[in-house]
């Protein structure tokens, strides 16, 4: 829809002077915890090229409500797996990190949905939202001035053993 990369910001902008309802877009239906977005792009894609080819402003046209109901429609996959996980884990404490941590539907539908879930949440202040690439590089930075290397037979685990 011609956004600069990387697109969530621009989407988050216009979204917020767009209707979330205006479109309906497909959301998949992937079992427990996992989500893909890959239909959805699909989806959208698809959405986007056949209404272009009716009408070559279809996109300007509707730019604000595409971002809103495409926006809608990520943060409704994510909360609802979200839902999930906490009720499944019994977890009440929730967080986001990362560059998604900037969203502000994402961040607005979290502290609504806290409410009804009794989630206590603690969300990071904007400016400790980037993407996580940067916190990862600046861990790789320090281990490196503390000369703190590994050899390739080292396997990297997502989790500590507590």
């Amino acid at each position: 829809i011609g956004l600069p990369y990387p697109g969530g910001p621009f989407i988050d902008k216009l979204a917020k002077s767009g209707n979330p309802d205006t479109f309906n877009f497909s959301k998949p239906k992937i079992k427990n915890f996992n989500y893909s977005f890959s239909g959805l792009k699909t989806s959208f894609l698809y959405f986007i090229r056949d209404n272009y080819t009716v009408d070559k402003q279809f996109v300007e046209k509707n730019k604000n409500d595409l971002c809103a109901s495409l926006q809608k429609t990520i943060i409704d996959i994510l909360l609802e797996k979200l839902i999930l996980a906490s009720n499944k884990t019994k977890i009440k404490n929730i967080t986001i990190a990362g560059g998604v941590a900037a969203n502000s539907g994402l961040r607005d539908a979290i502290i609504s949905e806290s409410k009804t879930q009794n989630w206590k949440i603690y969300l990071p202040e904007f400016k400790y939202t980037t993407d996580n690439a940067a916190m990862i590089a600046i861990t790789g930075y320090y281990k490196y001035i503390k000369k703190q290397f590994s050899n390739l037979e080292v396997s990297p685990k997502a989790r500590l053993k507590i």
